[in-house]
């Protein structure tokens, strides 16, 4: 990715992250405390109502409500207000605590504790079972009310027909009294005025039968008469029962919820330490290595070409460093090529120059005579310089990738067979054999496959003429030198083996640098230029190839090279090139 993407992309996420941050940080605040409102406002009730129901069923009387209410009050920080269906108001928090009563809130609930009757069936008893519990729970009721006024605590439990049973909350024997006067004022009491609807309802239901089996519907007169117990039960207890109260939870105006700014104060925050750090990571990370970058460019410019920069990453960057450090590279390596190029050409010119120049002196000064043999002579000295020129300028286009080549498919075996016939004269002057092991075309369906490349047969017989000529110069009489082809899988491999006498293992690194000979004895008269194998190198390496050496002192010498295999026309018979025409390419 770009850098200039990466930062368009970066500014574009700040600001919509910014954006997209805020905005829903914002409503989720509020549709959270929107929605917790409304829980809370709910469970408020519900824990309210709850509360007072289970009051108003364990004491039988609102009596000493009021400190549970304040007890409510400070649980969930509501304004309670409590009032009976008549309009007798109980309880107000607003009032307790020595205010103005508030409009009354939306929230409120009903809460009846009287207890409902629950009869297991209707059968001829079911009126007086109604009665009786209508007197009982009266009874249990004014007893509840009593140890309730009289600040003792009442235990509730289960009784018959699903109605409480009251007792004191505990067994000390300071209240036992009480629990006993209690006990007996509830006997006290004119109930027969809670009885007479009980009573109404025998004309409701005049003919009550036993009671049906279970699977059996229920009459519409059973229903009637089951309504009627019903009603009667809860009209009997009415006057001692606690009655049925509204409870409203909150003053009118008062806000439901307060948007609670510290979310998003720390979201705003957060958005801004983002685009901070996000602004500084962004300037450190580029305006850094660009830094570095340009103190290396004027160290480089200022003629330091060992200034180098520490790539980091793999941004644009990253890979403008990596391109500096290349060019630095590049600039080196010219720089010690020409100052090489320089002092060898220098080193390899001045002793033969010398040479001429005093011989020309003499010549002119008449301190030697002029005879065909010295001027033979100094001609044969500036040829070898002028090879040497030509094969600097050869080596110098090469290198700079303008050396021209007419590639055409090869057949291997054509080409050392050319050579060998090139060299087969000196090498028998030498001493020393000189064969070729190739695959070649059979008679037959049979025969071997050619093996073809596809190159430029004049510059590959000059790479394989010098190698040839290298291996004659170090193979001594009774020795031998073989060309071998062969494939190795899609490469085509030449190989030039002498029983020579090899090269020392420290020089093996320096066989294809320039003016590198093996035997520093030698003259050029002997030894060529110095500058063969390096051109060899770089032709091999123009045709998509490669070139190994390996030797072993007084055993021989060995050089492969490897070449893309395969043609792409018919192969072209190779000329038959004289030794002549190949010792100037040398």
């Amino acid at each position: 990715m770009s850098f200039r993407l990466r930062v368009l992309l970066l500014v574009i996420l700040v600001a919509v992250t910014a954006t997209a941050a805020t905005a829903w940080l914002t409503l989720r605040e509020a549709s959270h405390q929107f929605t917790q409102s409304a829980a809370v406002d709910q469970a408020q009730v519900d824990m309210v109502t709850e509360r007072l129901t289970t009051y108003g069923q364990q004491h039988g009387t609102w009596a000493g409500v009021a400190e549970l209410v304040r007890e409510l009050r400070e649980r969930t920080g509501q304004r309670i207000h409590v009032v009976t269906e008549s309009g007798t108001v109980l309880v107000d928090t607003d009032t307790e605590e020595g205010r103005t009563a508030r409009p009354l809130g939306s929230a409120n609930a009903v809460v009846d504790p009287r207890p409902t009757l629950s009869l297991p069936a209707l059968d001829p008893t079911a009126i007086a079972r109604t009665e009786k519990a209508i007197l009982g729970y009266r009874q249990e009721a004014r007893y509840a009310a009593c140890l309730s006024r009289n600040g003792v605590g009442v235990r509730t439990t289960t009784g018959s027909y699903g109605l409480p049973h009251f007792s004191a909350a505990t067994d000390d024997l300071a209240v036992r009294g009480i629990e006993v006067a209690c006990r007996d004022s509830s006997r006290n009491g004119d109930d027969s005025a809670a009885l007479a609807r009980v009573r109404r309802c025998r004309m409701a239901a005049p003919s009550v039968v036993p009671a049906s089996p279970p699977a059996a519907p229920a009459s519409s007169g059973d229903s009637d008469l089951a309504q009627c117990l019903a009603e009667s039960f809860t009209e009997g207890i009415s006057d001692v029962a606690a009655v049925p109260v509204r409870v409203y939870l909150g003053a009118r105006g008062e806000p439901a919820f307060t948007l609670a700014p510290r979310p998003l104060l720390a979201a705003a925050g957060g958005v801004v330490a983002v685009v901070v750090l996000g602004t500084l990571v962004l300037s450190h990370r580029a305006l850094r290595p660009i830094r570095t970058l340009t103190a290396a460019a004027q160290r480089l410019g200022r003629g330091d070409l060992t200034s180098r920069v520490r790539p980091q990453g793999d941004d644009e960057l990253a890979e403008l460093a990596r391109t500096f450090n290349r060019m630095a590279d590049s600039l080196q390596r010219g720089e010690e090529r020409q100052r090489r190029l320089v002092a060898d050409v220098a080193h390899e010119l001045r002793t033969p120059l010398a040479n001429l120049r005093g011989y020309l002196e003499a010549l002119a000064d008449g301190v030697i005579a002029p005879e065909p043999e010295l001027f033979a002579s100094l001609h044969e000295e500036a040829v070898l310089q002028q090879r040497i020129v030509d094969d600097l300028q050869e080596l110098a286009l090469a290198e700079a990738g303008q050396l021209a080549y007419h590639r055409v498919t090869v057949d291997l075996a054509d080409l050392l067979e050319t050579c060998r016939i090139a060299h087969q004269a000196r090498a028998a002057a030498d001493g020393v054999t000189l064969t070729v092991h190739a695959p070649d075309a059979g008679p037959g369906p049979d025969g071997d496959r050619p093996l073809l490349v596809y190159a430029d047969p004049d510059r590959l017989r000059q790479v394989v003429g010098n190698l040839i000529g290298n291996a004659l110069r170090a193979t001594p009489p009774g020795g031998r030198v073989a060309l071998h082809a062969e494939r190795s899988g899609t490469a085509a491999v030449i190989r030039v083996v002498d029983t020579g006498t090899g090269i020392e293992p420290a020089a093996l690194p320096y066989v294809f640098d320039r003016f590198w000979r093996g035997d520093p004895a030698r003259g050029r008269r002997s030894g060529g230029s110095g500058l063969g194998l390096a051109i060899a190198r770089q032709i091999v390496t123009d045709h998509g190839g490669s070139i190994a050496v390996a030797s072993e002192l007084g055993k021989g010498t060995t050089f492969t090279i490897h070449l893309p295999a395969g043609g792409h026309e018919r192969a072209v018979p190779m000329s038959r090139a004289t030794d002549e025409e190949l010792a100037a390419r040398q």
